[in-house]
């Protein structure tokens, strides 16, 4: 009979306990079995087998210290303990053992994909090898990934499994969240694409934000907030969430946000999909919480066999039966509410431990017995390394073995044949280039221009990612792009709507304040007419900009840009006619002036009218041949897909631009010729002020257009308009509300003919 011994370390405390993920502090055996390979007895084989894991820890913790316990996925305390199992067992010296009959053969990591990452860094350098029984990570150093073996199956089956379940039930709009990890980044570029080309739709892909320690939990909330808003604003009633075993405690935590963020958003009921890697996992404080959350979920499985005995095993324990257990007590306490110290229960209630508690009387969210999918992983692990063993003693050391055994401790294990390059491997990211005078098999590795990728290693040539996606910053990933425009619910549409506004009805205070005084001197000497066309327009020109907010359409790119260009030529042109009508009653009051006559209404009417029939003209030629539509920037920014009007033709767009600027010019000059004209009624001197403010916000305007991307040139045109138009209104109406409001005693006939100086 062959004796094979079994040793499992493990080096953290318990979580949601799922054996053997129950895990212990201490390095101690736990397993002892004997087994037979096929019909081969081996007598003498002993192995040891070391499992790491850093499932959440199982303890009754202060808030603060929620995220500061360094069991919690943390990469110091991998390593740590990576390089405790190197060294003197209870003498901690890097890299010096002096108890050379415990040395271990492989080692199983678990289950969160960065543990593997973090072991890997330690124990490559020995080539010990490792076994993942969780979601395998991605392995970008070949050295590494000689010594690493998965036993959680590929992620390319279930992405296909999610596509078919999408497409059976027509589910084709829906919404993604991630983990923020490379994991969950590999998971994005692969199923994203995927998905779209058989017609299921994104609403919005997220991520789960990540976080180590307490001082960030602010950090955390803040973006589980805006990411609880962004899942229950959704139109989508399916969302995807691709995660690790600790994901449960995020999702558990996420939907029960509103009892602690006052938030006021409906909660809505979603179809929740689960990746296999998310496992039934909690913290203490989530025990007595609802689980009715997933009932209606759907979560994928990996495949797993009920082990015989296994949970008998489990049933039957307890604290006399599990002596050298390390991690017992303390999982006993939590598991059954009750403590081991009298000091304790006195202080904090309870019951005392009896240790005759049965695991079995435990309800199934506290603790399941039977056999999960990482548990049977882990059994499938060991056996792996079992069968290995046998097959390298039997297919290359048998006839060497004295007396039928064969000392273990003395083998490397590794065993990968040498190598014999010119070069190193050139990672995902970098592409090959010869070098000068040197054979064709040796060669620089230069990283990947901007915009491209590599994600093969060795690769002669980067290549651009496909339309619509975006390469990640290590370059060895294409990722999609989002939709980006200018919307009403983030700060800065929220914000130039708010100015839009407040003009608006400012603009509408005006226009009363002049209805309302029609009579008055004031208002008669500066053409009521003009003034109440003016103020109209201005009006008319606060609201236009709501047209170019929102996402664009096909009316709204039809009608923002004339519907622009229009409503300020008729603003611009009154204010010309009125300059124009200053100058002419002036030289009107001259004796034997033939100018009388052009003063009146119908000069005025004459200038608005064919400046605004100009100014439609131009815009129904560009709507007749090359009207503005609903479009697709791919390539301005980086990581957005824009959505935005094109204008059609460029050139009939800048030829509206620069009509408004020459009726802009024209005014400025003859209000600014006119601007010393003594009488107190004259108005070039406001509009002298209104115009080079009008002026230069357009002369700006043009270059900063030209330079912005995305979003921000739709926000520059908006700015624009609402600073030229507050301009006008500012400049020119704001002192006749002065008088009309304040000082009343200067709007009298008498006043209006005093000179300028008697002012």
């Amino acid at each position: 009979m062959m004796v094979f011994l079994v040793l499992v370390l493990v080096l953290v405390p318990l979580a949601q306990c799922k054996f053997p993920q129950c895990l212990m502090k201490d390095p101690i055996p736990i397993l002892h079995k004997y087994y037979k390979l096929g019909d081969l007895s081996i007598a003498g084989i002993m192995s040891q087998i070391y499992m790491f894991s850093h499932p959440i820890t199982f303890e009754n913790r202060p808030s603060e210290e929620l995220f500061d316990d360094p069991f919690h996925f943390s990469a110091s305390w991998t390593y740590l303990a990576s390089m405790e199992l190197l060294s003197t067992k209870g003498r901690f010296i890097p890299n010096y053992r002096c108890d050379a009959q415990n040395n271990p053969v492989a080692v199983i990591t678990g289950p969160n994909s960065n543990i593997a990452l973090f072991t890997a860094v330690i124990l490559c350098i020995y080539k010990i090898p490792q076994i993942s029984y969780g979601s395998a990570p991605k392995m970008d150093n070949k050295t590494q990934s000689v010594f690493f073996h998965h036993m959680f199956p590929n992620q390319a089956h279930q992405n296909l499994g999610i596509l078919h379940l999408l497409l059976y039930f027509r589910w084709t709009w829906i919404g993604v969240i991630s983990v923020s990890d490379e994991t969950g980044e590999i998971f994005v570029q692969d199923i994203a694409p995927m998905l779209s080309q058989n017609g299921i739709c994104f609403d919005f892909i997220a991520t789960i934000p990540a976080t180590a320690f307490s001082s960030e939990i602010a950090i955390v909330m803040s973006e589980g907030v805006e990411i609880y808003k962004l899942v229950m604003r959704s139109t989508a009633k399916v969302m995807v969430l691709h995660g690790e075993i600790q994901t449960m405690i995020f999702l558990r935590l996420f939907l029960r946000i509103p009892e602690f963020e006052d938030i006021p958003v409906e909660a809505k009921g979603k179809i929740w999909i689960l990746t296999a890697q998310v496992d039934f996992t909690s913290h203490p404080f989530q025990r007595n919480w609802d689980i009715s959350f997933v009932h209606g979920a759907i979560s994928f499985a990996v495949h797993s066999a009920e082990l015989s005995g296994f949970q008998k095993f489990l049933q039957e324990k307890n604290l006399t039966s599990a002596k050298e257990d390390g991690f017992i007590r303390q999982f006993w306490q939590q598991a059954f509410l009750c403590s081991f110290s009298n000091f304790t229960v006195d202080k904090e209630g309870g019951e005392i431990c009896t240790g005759e508690e049965k695991l079995k009387d435990l309800p199934e969210s506290v603790f399941e017995t039977t056999t999960t999918t990482h548990s049977y992983n882990i059994y499938n692990g060991v056996y792996a390394v079992v069968h290995a063993l046998q097959a390298m003693w039997s297919s290359r050391f048998r006839a060497t073995v004295p007396d039928g055994r064969w000392n273990l401790l003395n083998q490397e294990w590794w065993q990968v044949q040498p190598l014999s390059l010119c070069n190193e491997d050139c990672h995902a990211g970098f592409s090959r280039a010869k070098k000068e005078g040197q054979p064709f098999c040796c060669y620089d590795c230069l990283a990947c221009p901007a915009g491209k990728i590599s994600n093969e290693k060795d690769l002669n040539e980067c290549s651009r990612c496909p339309e619509g996606q975006y390469p990640n910053k290590d370059q060895n990933l294409c990722l999609p792009k989002y939709f980006s425009f200018l919307s009403y619910e983030e700060p800065l549409g929220i914000s130039l709507v708010t100015l839009a506004l407040s003009f608006f009805f400012i603009t509408t205070l005006v226009l009363g304040i002049f209805i309302k005084h029609r009579d008055s001197p004031l208002v008669k000497a500066n053409n009521r007419d003009l003034t109440y066309t003016l103020l109209i327009s201005l009006l008319l020109s606060f609201l236009c900009v709501l047209m170019f907010i929102g996402q664009p359409g096909k009316v709204t790119c039809l009608l923002r840009q004339t519907a622009f260009g229009i409503i300020f030529s008729v603003a611009v042109s009154c204010v010309l006619a009125k300059t124009v009508l200053v100058v002419l009653a002036f030289m009107a009051t001259k004796p034997g002036s033939r100018m009388r006559r052009w003063v009146g209404k119908k000069l005025s009417s004459s200038i608005v009218i064919s400046c605004s029939l100009l100014q439609g003209t131009i815009c129904t030629v560009w709507l007749t041949m090359s009207p503005p539509f609903p479009d697709f920037d791919m390539h301005s920014v980086t990581e957005q897909i824009v959505l935005e009007c094109n204008e059609g033709s460029v050139t009939m767009y800048y030829c509206v631009l620069s009509f408004l600027g020459f009726l802009a010019i024209i005014s400025f000059t003859v209000a600014f010729v006119a601007r010393k004209l003594p009488d107190s009624f004259n108005e070039a001197k406001f509009i002298t002020f209104s115009m080079l403010v009008f002026c230069s916000v357009w002369v700006s305007f043009i270059p900063t257009y030209l330079s912005t991307k995305g979003k921000s040139m739709v926000a520059v045109e908006i700015f624009s308009i609402l600073t030229s138009s507050a301009g006008l209104l500012g400049c020119i109406f704001s002192p006749k509300c002065y008088i009309i409001l304040l000082r009343p005693e200067l709007n009298t006939k008498g006043q209006l003919i005093k000179t300028k100086n008697q002012i």
